[in-house]
């Protein structure tokens, strides 16, 4: 079959076999997609009735009013509405390693320190090195960090993923700049991106990724349904900072999981700020003895919006550590759901484990859901959980008032300074500031 340049292919068995067609990778990259496709088709989609989609109503959502566009030559989505790329806020004042662009899941732009590159750091295009470096990747994508059968946007996204983004750090090579990646949507676009991060032992890195529509409209809209793999060695650093900054027509689907070996260390932030309706699994597995996560996280929710994160810290090895602090501020009639636990095996003796859940109620009708668990099979262990959901104290509003501050200059504060603790853990400077001014914006009066 010849596709015509731009053919729009549709997510059914028609639009799979001609997306297979113009494919150009390794036998086994196939293997997977026809596998998960399968699964896709054996699968149903989930529904309210199901433990962990009862609070997430997903019945607008309909798959066949999205469809890959391609490029006849290479099978890479491509965009046709001529979108440009938007302006980054991560990377803004940073000086960089490194940085990988892409809009419509499509690469658009790559570049590598060349001092890194000879070090045999591999970043970029992911399926530009599944292809040149097939051998060295194998062992990992989609493998260690990434389960297709979870469910049936997982198995979508692995049978139907376009490019992503590839980062591979070679044995005790430390890379000391920040590496950076946009990932842009155009309005109506679809994006199925793969990231796949490894740090072999003694590895250390940062990456910085976000995410954000073209265009200057709040309300485009488009499909992600993306998943990321952190696969860490032993005494790995690394710090990931993830900023889903979609527009709020955007449906948004992850499966993202960091698999942390012996006396490895990871530290990911998360901002939620952006579209429709996310449903995002996050998992981190500690896999090591003295392995440790700090995982933190801020939401900002507005409108009619709805973001669902579902984590889990699953302790596998002794002698481990995992720090968990998400905070939300919801306004309008948002809402947000976190559902979080950590899991214990029984083999996890002396662990150390805390997750904590604040979320701060800018308006009536703006709802949170928290829902943190212990799922517990050692008996030496420390594992504590908290959440806390209420609204603006009005005096602190006063306060602020009576100091000659307007009303919504003073919830900007408060909101701010709700969020402080989370900024504070993250220890590059302008990234703090970035994440900051972007919720602050975001911020109206209420009453």
């Amino acid at each position: 079959m010849t596709q015509t340049t731009n053919e729009k292919l549709s997510f059914d068995a028609v639009g799979f076999e001609s997306f297979m067609e113009l494919r150009s990778e390794p036998d086994w990259v196939s293997a997977i997609r026809r596998e998960a496709w399968a699964k896709f088709l054996a699968l149903s989609w989930p529904s309210q009735r199901d433990e962990e989609w009862m609070r997430t109503d997903i019945r607008q959502f309909h798959l066949n009013k999205f469809s890959l566009a391609t490029d006849s030559e290479d099978g890479q989505p491509n965009s046709t509405d001529g979108s440009a790329l938007p302006t980054p806020l991560l990377s803004s004042g940073v000086e960089l390693g490194g940085q990988h662009l892409c809009l419509d899941g499509q690469t658009r732009h790559a570049e590598l320190a060349e001092k890194l590159a000879a070090k045999g750091v591999l970043f970029g295009s992911l399926s530009q090195h599944l292809q040149s470096h097939g051998d060295l990747l194998r062992p990992h994508f989609m493998k260690r960090a990434f389960n297709f059968s979870q469910d049936r946007f997982a198995a979508l996204h692995a049978a139907f993923w376009s490019d992503g983004t590839l980062l591979y750090v070679p044995r005790n090579v430390t890379i000391g700049l920040p590496l950076h990646v946009l990932t842009a949507l155009s309005d109506g676009g679809v994006d199925t991106s793969h990231t796949l991060v490894i740090l072999e032992d003694g590895a250390e890195a940062t990456l910085l990724t976000e995410t954000a529509s073209s265009g200057s409209s709040l309300n485009a809209g488009g499909l992600h349904c993306g998943s990321v793999e952190v696969i860490m060695g032993q005494r790995t650093r690394l710090r990931y900072v993830s900023l889903q900054d979609w527009a709020q027509g955007v449906w948004h689907f992850a499966h993202q999981k960091a698999i942390v070996d012996r006396d490895a260390s990871l530290q990911w932030t998360v901002g939620a700020l952006g579209s429709r309706l996310s449903k995002v699994n996050q998992h981190v597995e500690l896999v090591g003895i003295g392995a440790e996560s700090q995982v933190n996280g801020v939401m900002f929710t507005e409108n009619k919006q709805h973001l669902s994160y579902h984590t889990l810290q699953h302790h596998r090895a002794e002698n481990c550590r995992s720090d968990f602090l998400y905070k939300a501020a919801l306004q309008d009639s948002s809402r947000t759901v976190w559902r979080g636990m950590i899991k214990v095996d029984q083999c996890a003796q002396k662990t150390d484990g805390y997750q904590r859940n604040d979320n701060l109620l800018l308006s009536r009708s703006a709802r949170a859901d928290s829902i943190p668990g212990l799922e517990i099979e050692a008996d030496d262990v420390r594992c504590t959980h908290g959440s806390t959901s209420g609204r603006v104290d009005e005096e602190l509003i006063f306060y602020a008032r009576a100091r000659g501050f307007t009303r919504q200059e003073a919830i900007r504060m408060i909101v701010t300074g709700f969020f402080q603790q989370v900024f504070d853990r993250v220890t590059i400077e302008s990234v703090r500031e970035a994440l900051g001014l972007a919720i602050a914006r975001r911020v109206r009066d209420y009453e």
